[in-house]
C-alpha cells in the first residue's frame, strides 16, 4: 500500500523541517511508494524544493518510488522555474499518482 502524505498551507523556511519530519517515518520503513499530495499547498519556496529533492534522493536510494501530485499553478511554476518539473514524477491528482 503506497504511503500518501497530504500537505497544507505554505512550505517555506519555517515549515520545511516539519515537512521533512512528516516524511522521515515513511523513509525509515522504506515504503516502496510515497506520494505527496500538494493540493492543499498554496506557496512553496526553495527550502521546500530542497526538502523534496532530499526526500526523493533518499527514496530512490533504497529503490522506492516518489511522486508529487495536486500542484497548484503557483507551486507548479516554482518547480518549472527550477527545471524540477523534469526531475520529479508529477501527477494531477492522487489517483493518477497511485496508478503511475
Amino acid at each position: 500500500m503506497p504511503a500518501v502524505i497530504a500537505l497544507e498551507g505554505e512550505i517555506d523556511l519555517h515549515r520545511s523541517a516539519s515537512v521533512r519530519e512528516q516524511l522521515d517515518p515513511c523513509i525509515a520503513t522504506k515504503e516502496p511508494q510515497i506520494v505527496v499530495d500538494l493540493s492543499g499547498v498554496s506557496y512553496m519556496d526553495s527550502s521546500g524544493l530542497a526538502v523534496f529533492i532530499e526526500v526523493m534522493q533518499r527514496v530512490h536510494g533504497y529503490g522506492g518510488k516518489f511522486a508529487l501530485c495536486g500542484l497548484s499553478e503557483s507551486v507548479r511554476h516554482i518547480f518549472a522555474i527550477a527545471c524540477l518539473d523534469q526531475v520529479f514524477r508529477i501527477f494531477p491528482d492522487q489517483a493518477a499518482a497511485l496508478a503511475g
